[in-house]
């Protein structure tokens, strides 16, 4: 096992989450879109910053191989939930931009990363996601 951590909430979408020794606790709130008071993080929130950041590091580690520079890579991840028949699902937008750089070659390194990206992997044939080049 490469790394472990563990998160425990208390009181579901209206809590509070805190990661293992506390090194970092959150107020969480119901969005105002989903009838809540939206004065706090929700868990879609935490997951797209999570996701951008995973993918951003598999970025970083096929830059050289498609000619790119990583360091200057920007990736975006939007997280939505919706109603679907069952109770709600999520969909999900990558995104990468690389300023200055060849569209071409940013859409193969957007696809190739999307392909060891830890989040993705996780999600592949359960979550809708479009990978999109800005």
């Amino acid at each position: 096992m490469a790394y472990v951590t563990k998160a425990t909430t208390k009181g579901g979408r209206n809590g509070r989450a805190m990661l293992e020794g506390g090194v970092l606790a959150l107020a969480m709130g119901l969005p105002k879109e989903m009838g809540g008071a939206g004065d706090g993080h929700n868990p879609e929130q935490l997951f797209a910053l999570g996701w951008s950041a995973c993918f951003g590091q598999a970025v970083l580690a096929l830059a050289r191989k498609h000619g790119l520079d990583g360091q200057a890579a920007e990736v975006g991840c939007n997280v939505s939930i919706d109603k679907d028949d069952i109770s709600f699902a999520l969909k999900a937008e990558i995104t990468l931009r690389i300023p200055g750089a060849d569209k071409d070659k940013v859409k193969a390194l957007l696809e190739d990363a999307h392909k060891i990206c830890p989040y993705s992997r996780a999600t592949r044939n359960n979550v809708p996601v479009t990978l999109s080049v800005l």
